[in-house]
């Protein structure tokens, strides 16, 4: 198809919708313009095939011969491509929900809390990807990514979900007496860190910290790092919100708590987003 050879869209639309409606007012009331930018639309028509489309009658109007067979054709194929639309958007909103974030928040946080999602909207159907590495939403696919990031480094504009405090936590047979610890008195300790992340290192960066040795780090998924700390293999770094109740019972210690030190916040694709997406997005806020 030679698309050059065609008129503007926008006045075949609009003469379209004047043909349906039979008044400019209700067409630009239709289209969201003022009755004035059908008319200047429906003349650029005119002037493009050079013949009369529309004449007014009364209040109203009426076509042409040439008015009612280019009418004709076009609610055909408006209707045609409507359809197609219809029909991509219906299988886009029925398209799984994927939902990507770390393992240590799937379990703490967002597991307990999925059933009520799933029993206010039964038709959207989640797929998760718990990851300790930041993914490309466009890239790999994914929808809605819930991001940590240290409160200093939070992106402007971001969409927080909750605030963290942070802490070292491990038990009190292993930490010994916290009271008389200091940063660099950590080193010697073994470190259980999640997957795709370097806490432990920035951690020590940021307390001034050069080891003198290398550190001994355990990398492994987040959601099996408490399991670990608990059976005293090691000391990891995490929110104080997962670990309240053994913090309270004593079974666990904390070391240098830091206040309000990390965010959890949600990322969407830019651009218009699905219902689900939506949806997802507002049960997230209302949970917390």
């Amino acid at each position: 198809m030679d698309w050059r050879s065609l008129p503007s869209l926008n006045a075949l639309r609009a003469f379209s919708v004047l043909a349906e409606t039979g008044s400019y007012t209700k067409a630009g009331k239709m289209l969201n313009v003022t009755h004035a930018a059908v008319m200047q639309q429906v003349r650029a028509l005119e002037d493009f095939f050079g013949s009369s489309l529309a004449t007014r009658s009364g209040r109203g109007i009426s076509l042409t011969d040439e008015g009612r067979m280019l009418a004709r054709d076009l609610e055909a194929g408006f209707s045609r491509i409507g359809r197609g639309v219809a029909s991509l958007s219906t299988l886009q909103q029925a398209r799984p929900l994927r939902v990507t974030m770390s393992p240590v928040f799937a379990v703490k946080w967002l597991m307990p809390r999925l059933s009520d999602f799933q029993s206010r909207h039964p038709d959207i159907t989640l797929l998760l990807n718990p990851s300790g590495k930041i993914v490309d939403l466009d890239k790999d696919g994914m929808d809605v990514a819930i991001r940590y990031s240290r409160t200093e480094n939070l992106p402007k504009n971001a969409d927080v979900l909750i605030v963290l405090d942070l802490a070292v936590v491990g038990t009190p047979g292993l930490v010994g007496e916290v009271s008389d610890l200091e940063p660099a008195d950590l080193m010697h300790l073994p470190w259980l860190m999640e997957l795709g992340t370097s806490e432990v290192p920035e951690w020590f960066a940021r307390h001034g910290v050069k080891p003198d040795r290398p550190l001994m780090i355990s990398q492994m998924p987040g959601n099996l790092i408490m399991d670990t700390v608990k059976r005293s293999d090691g000391v990891t770094y995490t929110a104080r919100q997962w670990v309240q109740d053994e913090l309270r019972s004593g079974e666990l210690a904390e070391l240098f708590p830091e206040e309000k030190a990390g965010v959890f916040y949600i990322h969407t694709r830019k651009g218009e987003q699905r219902r689900s997406v939506r949806l997802f997005s507002k049960w997230l806020r209302e949970q917390v």
